[in-house]
């Protein structure tokens, strides 16, 4: 609405009307699928008024970003040292975050087929963001471009293989994942070049 002005994001009541909105659309996403949800279920189990949700909240989306970024900076971003650089240990850390991601947002969900698209759209995103900053402050002499691209396949790759790992009944613990993959990560795929021989 022209003239008014956003909630201010420090003020603790907005805080808490802000985390009720986000509780009240976990709960209905225990039982209902997402696309089946509108604001109005929203603000039914928040016992707040569409204003407010509108306060807060452009649309449902916006809710299901925000909501999803929260997860991620709680169950990824604060298991790691985002500060440092991308280590090993840094790596092995990650796939057992992502692992943990996948398997709650799995049971979060009533419908996990739902959402899964937009799961996968958000948190590669986050991923390859994370990525590369810890990347570039590893390494000051790569161009961006490289560093972008290099972001780009690590992301993914993590993504793939502990969303792979969830979708298969998580047959080994997520540690186990890590030291599997481990391997591969920080040896590329050198350990598959094929033995050529040449007949004369």
């Amino acid at each position: 609405m022209a003239g008014v002005l956003p909630p201010n994001p420090n003020d603790p009541r907005v805080i808490r009307t802000r985390q009720l909105i986000l509780d009240a659309f976990i709960r209905q996403l225990n039982v209902m699928d997402f696309n089946s949800i509108t604001v109005g279920d929203i603000t039914k189990a928040a016992t707040i008024n569409r204003a407010t949700f509108y306060a807060h909240f452009q649309d449902k989306y916006a809710l299901f970003e925000a909501f999803l970024l929260d997860a991620f900076t709680n169950m990824v971003l604060n298991k790691i040292d985002t500060e440092g650089p991308l280590t090993e240990k840094t790596l092995q850390e990650l796939i057992t975050a992502l692992c943990n991601y996948h398997e709650t947002s799995h049971r979060c969900f009533k419908r996990y087929d739902s959402v899964a698209l937009l799961l996968e759209e958000n948190i590669k995103v986050h991923l390859e963001k994370l990525i590369l900053q810890l990347i570039s402050s590893s390494d000051a002499t790569t161009d961006s471009n490289s560093l972008a691209t290099a972001a780009t396949l690590l992301s993914w790759s993590l993504y793939g293989v502990t969303y792979r790992w969830n979708l298969e009944g998580r047959s080994e613990s997520a540690s186990e994942l890590a030291e599997r993959v481990m391997p591969l990560i920080t040896g590329g795929f050198r350990m598959f070049k094929p033995q050529v021989s040449y007949s004369e």
